[in-house]
């Protein structure tokens, strides 16, 4: 077996940022151009959107269903968001996991905290910055025509979030959208070769050494 297929247990790579630093951006940059990871499908109490596909976009379960499952431990992370209760099934990323492929995680500070403390070691963390802080008034305002205090109100939420960037293994800052997906890339690409996640690699070098 050569170094080049090296059988390799998958890695969490979770993308948090504020609102407005480019995160969505990221997220579908690198899905697109990297076959060997998918987005984790998270479970929903909220009900489809216009166009959403079950198993594709969220899994959609009521209440109930919800609580027996986060009872029972099947979520690695879960959280309420505007009345609604969000979820990460646990098996279904583990199945991804053992198949050698990665897993992308769109979530806040909180659920990558959550998902730390489930697996720590399968975790890589990454925190997305704007370039400034008018850069990111600037980006929220053109996002949506909103009042200014709603404005204000999204400003000092994107504040609260940005406050939890240390606890993140990586930083990249998004002044230039190419910049930043080459950066990413660069991160998943070391975070693959390490040690711990090439499977089979004593045996490949112990092979190596074997005297004829």
């Amino acid at each position: 077996m050569g170094g080049g297929q090296m059988k390799r247990r998958g890695l969490m790579l979770v993308l948090s940022s504020p609102s407005g630093a480019g995160k969505t951006t990221l997220s579908r940059l690198l899905l697109e151009s990297d076959p060997a990871i998918q987005m984790s499908v998270s479970a929903t109490t909220r009900k489809p959107r216009a166009g959403e596909i079950e198993g594709r976009d969220y899994y959609f379960i009521d209440g109930t269903e919800f609580e027996r499952r986060a009872k029972a431990n099947e979520f690695l992370e879960h959280a309420n968001v505007f009345d609604h209760r969000y979820g990460t099934p646990k098996k279904a990323v583990e199945d991804i996991l053992a198949s050698g492929k990665d897993v992308l995680f769109d979530i806040d500070w909180q659920g990558t905290q959550q998902l730390k403390q489930q697996a720590r070691d399968d975790v890589v963390s990454v925190f997305v910055l704007p370039p400034s802080h008018d850069e990111l008034e600037r980006r929220l305002r053109a996002r949506a025509q909103d009042e200014e205090d709603v404005v204000q109100r999204r400003m000092a939420k994107a504040a609260d979030e940005i406050s939890h960037w240390a606890e993140y293994d990586y930083i990249i800052i998004n002044d230039d959208v190419g910049a930043a997906q080459m950066q990413l890339e660069t991160i998943l690409a070391a975070e693959r070769l390490k040690r711990g996640r090439q499977l089979g690699i004593s045996t490949f070098v112990g092979e190596l050494t074997r005297k004829s």
